[in-house]
């Protein structure tokens, strides 16, 4: 039996997959093809990313967002090495110890503490300038951050090429962990080469599950001296998919007609949208800078929270302080759901 429809804004992950995608997956699926990337779907990707970027690049597909970011990482690092990120980056809160592991042992050093969950140049030139040479200490080897960020915010061009000189001045290299990447970039309304190889950054962790795909994510390395080890790495983990064009396919669709971009904007709008009807809600405060992509922080009156769970809504709450709820919209977020949100909250209000 069906389960009732879930009105969730507890995560973009909670989203099934587009229609598009699936219809890919469908086509692709007549016949036989050359497995482990050799099929012609596969052999399109590279080409179809790069005229994206607007420059020559290598891609590794993998399944998973930690699969990128932790095969990204062990690129950049030996395992006496230290990654700089901030405190709230992903790969410091929520990859069970992916990147150490791949690494075999590298050190996240986290940097600041900023409300924005933002590193600043000036943070990873310090950092970068600490212990070397000495063999007492991890020497600092490559620096990541987050594209959006888990509280949403977002790096402008202009703060990664400051991180991304910061971190050539000292021979670092730089990571982005793309995972919300098409959120920041149709925020930004800048193309995608401004922000990634441009600004400096040498690879980039290309989210698309939160944005529409089943299993479809990519490590793009701007810094094709990487792919050969790459591709060793990414076997050597289990991530080399032997029937690759399933996994092709889903990229193909999902770049096809800018629907990667269409699908972002349609979830930053619905944030935009809970985000103004809140705002007129007796009992809820609005935490935080303006919502910039999919992700909204609000702190909700107690029996408001309750309330909102009771009748259905998922969200996550009290993770950050007491009272506080994180609400992310997806690319399948229906207006009509965000409409329901706002009406619950200002029922319960009364």
């Amino acid at each position: 039996m069906p389960s009732q429809p879930l009105r969730s804004f507890a995560s973009d992950n909670y989203a099934g997959t587009a229609p598009e995608i699936l219809e890919a997956l469908a086509t692709c699926n007549g016949g036989g093809a050359k497995p482990y990337g050799n099929d012609d779907l596969s052999l399109t990707v590279t080409a179809r990313l790069a005229e994206v970027f607007e420059c020559d690049l290598e891609v590794l597909l993998v399944p998973t967002g930690t699969a990128a970011n932790a095969l990204a990482l062990s690129l950049l690092t030996p395992p006496w090495g230290a990654v700089l990120c901030h405190p709230s980056s992903h790969i410091n809160t929520d990859e069970c110890g992916a990147p150490e592991f791949f690494t075999n042992g590298a050190k996240l050093l986290t940097l600041g503490d900023g409300a924005d969950a933002k590193l600043d140049a000036a943070l990873v030139q310090g950092a970068a300038q600490c212990k070397i040479g000495d063999v007492h200490a991890v020497q600092p080897s490559c620096v990541s951050i987050t594209q959006a960020t888990e509280v949403g915010s977002i790096y402008t061009p202009s703060e990664v090429a400051e991180i991304g000189a910061a971190c050539r001045a000292a021979g670092l290299k730089l990571h982005m962990d793309g995972a919300r990447f098409a959120n920041a970039l149709v925020s930004l309304g800048c193309a995608p080469a401004e922000v990634t190889w441009k600004a400096g950054v040498d690879v980039l962790s290309f989210g698309t599950v939160k944005n529409g795909t089943l299993n479809a994510d990519a490590v793009v390395l701007f810094d094709k001296s990487l792919a050969a080890e790459a591709g060793f790495r990414r076997k050597r983990a289990g991530h080399l998919t032997s029937k690759m064009r399933f996994v092709s396919a889903q990229m193909l669709a999902y770049l096809e007609n800018d629907r990667w971009l269409a699908h972002a904007r349609h979830a930053n709008a619905m944030a935009k949208r809970l985000e103004d009807g809140l705002k007129t809600v007796a009992g809820v405060e609005m935490t935080g800078a303006p919502t910039r992509s999919n992700i909204l922080f609000v702190k909700l009156a107690p029996h408001i929270c309750a309330g909102l769970l009771a009748e259905g809504f998922a969200f996550y709450h009290d993770r950050w302080a007491p009272g506080v709820v994180r609400l992310v919209t997806s690319f399948a977020t229906p207006e009509a759901d965000v409409d329901a949100f706002v009406a619950a909250a200002k029922r319960l209000a009364g």
